[in-house]
């Protein structure tokens, strides 16, 4: 599928990703990063990387590093069995793959949201609800022009049990080799986006709660550009 296509059949003409307060000045220097790309800048080893990188993190976690100051890596509590519902992350993974696996798998991708719904509504889920967050809003076929051969897309939420489907690493199919009816939710690209800058028409911080029954997403500032 070519650029133009994809934006069409996605009507994505804009992608967003959504980042830790405070966090565009280390974004602008250091570019996109997975968690995994994260981890090999800091020097983070051993258990304290396969704490962070190859299980379920429910909570974000700090790096502090005398270079770069403090880095925040992104919970994935989403993810987390709820045995109350009978839903298990074990019971949901392809068959030949390991939670190990697949968490490691993420944790090497660099996620956006295709459409603003989406964005929007995770912001008004009960984990992050009333809490600010930067989201960059991204110029989809910039992005791509520099980035399809490292990107694939995913038709559902990766890193959540929520929407209760079987996945694994072949939910996520190469861009180059998708076609119109692969329809999306997520764009990942590969370890990471370097020049993120060059890609981003804005960064706003954003505020999502939950008032008469219904999901509001406010922006509450314009962080870039000024």
């Amino acid at each position: 599928m070519d650029i133009d296509e994809f934006i069409a059949a996605n009507r994505c003409k804009y992608l967003y990703h959504i980042s830790e307060k405070g966090s565009w000045p280390n974004i602008q220097k250091l570019g996109l990063l997975s968690t995994s790309a994260l981890l090999d800048l800091c020097g983070v080893t051993d258990t304290e990387r396969f704490n962070i990188e190859s299980q379920l993190r429910t909570r974000k976690v700090l790096i502090k590093h005398p270079t770069y100051g403090d880095i925040y890596i992104r919970d994935q509590d989403p993810m987390k069995d709820r045995p109350s519902d009978g839903i298990r992350l074990t019971d949901l993974l392809e068959p030949g793959t390991t939670t190990q696996e697949w968490f490691e798998f993420l944790n090497r991708k660099v996620f956006f949201w295709v459409s603003e719904y989406e964005f929007k509504k995770m912001l008004c889920a009960r984990l992050y609800r009333n809490k600010p967050h930067w989201v960059l809003k991204i110029d989809t076929m910039s992005l791509l022009t520099s980035y399809a051969g490292k990107a694939s897309i995913s038709s559902q939420n990766s890193g959540s049990l929520y929407s209760k489907k079987p996945r694994g690493p072949s939910i996520f199919v190469p861009f180059l080799k998708s076609a119109a009816k692969n329809r999306a939710m997520e764009l990942a690209i590969e370890h990471e986006v370097s020049n993120i800058e060059e890609h981003t028409l804005s960064v706003v911080e954003c505020v999502g709660s939950f008032e008469n029954n219904e999901r509001v997403c406010k922006p509450v500032k314009q962080i870039w550009p000024l």
